[in-house]
């Protein structure tokens, strides 16, 4: 049994310490705020109530591991409401698009919509979607990976149907073009990218492997836990203080030590050292390295990272629910490649965004005064840049973004607010000690090893460990709860009692 302390309270470092602590381990959680959950927190604000980050759950499977791991049933713990339609897509030409989960519904919407040719080009996708989720369930996830070396090597490449997998993969290939090679409707295209946006990298500069998520969504559906998505890491929390985890709040971590290449504790910033067998960070994975080990020349000599986009987000309390809206929306730009162009390669706010618009209140009532709706409204930015003066730059970004939301929605929003606050790039930064702001940790850009991230066993130092966001597999959600979960499970096989990780590893179909 180990004594391991996580760095980082949020759902990678709740989901590492319930799961550590339900293999036996006794677990310290330092956490440098005085909530738990990161990104995952609430704003109560003149009676509204507003998810502050992720508001959409998708593969619940993940979660339902983390508490089978404990023996308890994540519905006991949780309300969650299945969401279907998914999503709504309001597009420039005044059309709209809804997202339904079953492919033979969506098929017959999509030959009303567009066309037969395209309602079956977007079921092929699907089925393709289908095997690379499969390919990614027994090659990449549920456990560490930070390379291909560590997907495929001498033994395994040696199995039937490993190499079609690899060529199913269709490496070098962009989600952008794999998408359009089954759906060229440009509105249709621009709807089935975004199931990627969740990684918050350019379409046409990320990994065709990464439409796997489209499966993963329509085939796990979307997800609302009651009482918004801070309810999800108030589950953990009440978990890991059953299972015996000691929770630090206001623990603000210094850096990790280590003595010969190994973990040996963390020290505080008011100067207490603790000892410990093993750390999991669940900080971010490069300000770890660079920050809480005094940097790591290796790390930032292996691969340079960059970051994911950043945003701004805002939080509207309205007087009057906005009948055209579902619980989630999408209200899409007149041109993706120059949106994408200007925030991920020209580093600087889209003039035409496309905003992402969560209307609650359709579902839980109770998070606005009667009648009213608590409007989480999501712009995709670049990360932070030296010229960003974000206090200077809101006011005249809030108006383009009012503006798209009439425009291409219909939403009259000015007169309706009672009650509005905002996050920018740069309260994302300290905020939440994310790399340059960055809410989805690193970029998953490049058509080879894009989706690879640092892997959750540390190849610098033993007994170190990293979840989420920015470790494999990644963020959104799920991911980073499973990588909480790996971190977790690696840390347990590398120890005297543990069995190998791959032994246990669950299947996300059978979970």
């Amino acid at each position: 049994m180990k004594r391991a302390g996580v760095v980082g309270g949020g759902l990678g470092g709740l989901a590492a310490a319930c799961t550590l602590a339900s293999r036996g381990h006794s677990v310290v959680l330092f956490e440098k705020n005085d909530w738990l959950g990161g990104k995952a927190a609430a704003l109560e604000q003149d009676g509204f109530r507003f998810d502050m980050g992720p508001t959409i759950l998708t593969v619940p499977s993940v979660l339902r591991q983390i508490f089978a791991e404990a023996g308890r049933d994540v519905n006991d713990a949780l309300d969650l409401v299945r969401l279907d339609p998914q999503w709504r897509s309001f597009f420039s030409d005044g059309t709209t698009l809804d997202l339904v989960a079953d492919v033979e519904s969506m098929r017959q919407t999509l030959t009303a919509f567009s066309s037969e040719k395209i309602a079956d080009g977007y079921a092929r996708f699907i089925d393709y979607s289908k095997r690379l989720h499969r390919i990614s369930d027994n090659w990449f996830f549920w456990r560490s990976v930070g390379g291909l070396r560590d997907m495929f090597n001498a033994g395994n490449m040696t199995k039937s149907g490993t190499l079609a997998d690899v060529l199913a993969m269709r490496m070098g290939r962009s989600v952008a073009s794999t998408v359009r090679s089954f759906v060229p409707d440009a509105r249709v295209a621009q709807m089935v990218d975004h199931f990627t946006q969740y990684v918050g990298s350019a379409p046409d500069a990320s990994p065709a492997v990464l439409c796997g998520i489209a499966h993963m969504q329509t085939q796990e559906g979307i997800w609302y836990p009651r009482g918004g998505t801070a309810a999800i890491p108030a589950a953990l929390a009440r978990l890991a203080e059953e299972l015996g985890v000691e929770i630090r709040l206001g623990a603000d971590v210094r850096r990790i030590t280590h003595t010969n290449a190994k973990v040996t504790g963390v020290e505080l910033v008011d100067g207490e050292r603790i000892k410990l067998d093993a750390v999991v960070s669940n900080s971010d994975a490069v300000r770890t390295h660079r920050e809480l080990l005094g940097g790591v020349k290796k790390f930032d000599r292996r691969r340079r990272y960059e970051p994911a986009c950043s945003g701004v987000v805002l939080y509207l309390g309205l007087k009057r629910r906005q009948p055209q809206l579902l619980h989630h929306n999408f209200v899409f730009s007149a041109d993706p490649h120059e949106e994408f162009d200007a925030i991920y390669r020209r580093g600087e706010p889209a003039a035409d965004p496309t905003c992402y618009v969560c209307a609650p209140a359709v579902t839980e009532p109770e998070v606005a005064p009667k009648g009213g709706e608590a409007l989480y409204v999501l712009v995709h930015t670049p990360y932070l840049r030296e010229h960003h003066d974000w206090a200077r730059m809101l006011p005249d970004y809030r108006r383009t973004i009012l503006k798209k939301l009439q425009q291409t929605a219909g939403l009259q929003l000015e007169s309706e607010i009672v009650t509005e606050a905002s996050l920018t790039p740069l309260d994302i930064h300290s905020r939440y000690r994310v790399l340059n702001g960055a809410i989805y940790g690193l970029a998953s850009h490049g058509k080879w090893t894009g989706a690879f991230k640092p892997a959750n066993r540390s190849r610098d130092l033993r007994g170190l460990y990293l979840c989420g966001g920015a470790a494999h597999p990644g963020p959104g959600m799920p991911m980073v709860l499973m990588s909480g979960w790996i971190a977790a499970d690696t840390l347990d096989a590398d120890s005297s009692t543990g069995t190998p990780a791959l032994a246990r590893r669950p299947h996300a179909a059978g979970v």
